[in-house]
């Protein structure tokens, strides 16, 4: 007998038990976007709230990266791992988004396999009692780590502008909700560049490491790009603004 949805959770997810392929949900586009996108945006969210629950502290750590040597590193690696399984699995409308999708993929795996350089170069450093791991310092790992950082958010940003962006309808013959998710999309990778660049700018010492470090800056321009590109794939999913 045919399945008929039953709740809310499987419309929104598009729990399709109607079909007698062997299908599984995954294999939906749309629950691929969804899901890329609240993991994104998640991500800052959950790493802070772990390491507060378990430690109490209360300060941004210098990168996201750097959460990977804290009690919350299960959190950065399932979902960074998670994240990088969906874009690699992301098929799209045209071989250059499966392309920029897939390198985007293989990049976030990278940020574990090389990560950032240690919180402290001391076990059970009293000083920094959430830091709780130590790997040997390494100066190709961690400029390995920066460069895959800056491809993996330049692929979802070009993604974002020029890709999420494209019709099959003239400009003239869009509707007023594709021509606000455009709108979306440009804003939200025009935002991730500019986080992106001044990031940068400490790498190159435009801005000095001590303003950063001060400010937190590399931890929220990463908070910022990453909330840009998942706000950019749930606009794309059309849970935000979505077509009448």
């Amino acid at each position: 007998m045919p399945h008929k949805p039953s709740s809310k959770i499987e419309k929104a997810l598009k729990l399709d038990y109607n079909t007698e392929q062997d299908n599984i949900w995954l294999t939906s586009q749309h629950s691929l976007r969804k899901l890329i996108g609240i993991l994104g945006v998640c991500l800052p969210v959950l790493l802070f709230l772990v390491l507060y629950i378990d430690t109490g502290y209360t300060s941004p750590m210098f990168s996201i990266s750097h959460y990977y040597f804290t009690r919350a590193s299960s959190i950065f690696i399932i979902i960074v791992s998670l994240l990088a399984i969906f874009l690699l699995i992301y098929k799209g409308k045209e071989p250059i988004d499966f392309i920029l999708s897939a390198i985007a993929g293989f990049f976030a795996l990278c940020l574990i396999v090389f990560p950032t350089n240690n919180i402290s170069n001391v076990c059970c450093d009293t000083t920094k009692v959430y830091s709780v791991t130590v790997l040997k310092e390494s100066g190709f790992r961690t400029v390995f780590h920066y460069v895959s950082a800056a491809i993996f958010l330049s692929s979802l940003a070009y993604m974002s502008i020029f890709l999420f962006t494209k019709s099959d309808k003239p400009p003239e013959k869009r509707g007023k909700e594709k021509r606000r998710r455009n709108r979306v999309f440009r804003t939200c990778g025009v935002i991730m560049i500019l986080a992106i660049l001044i990031m940068l700018a400490n790498v190159f010492g435009w801005i000095s490491n001590e303003t950063f470090s001060n400010y937190h800056l590399t931890f929220w321009m990463e908070v910022i790009a990453l909330e840009s590109f998942g706000i950019s794939w749930l606009v794309k999913a059309e849970v935000i603004l979505k077509d009448n």
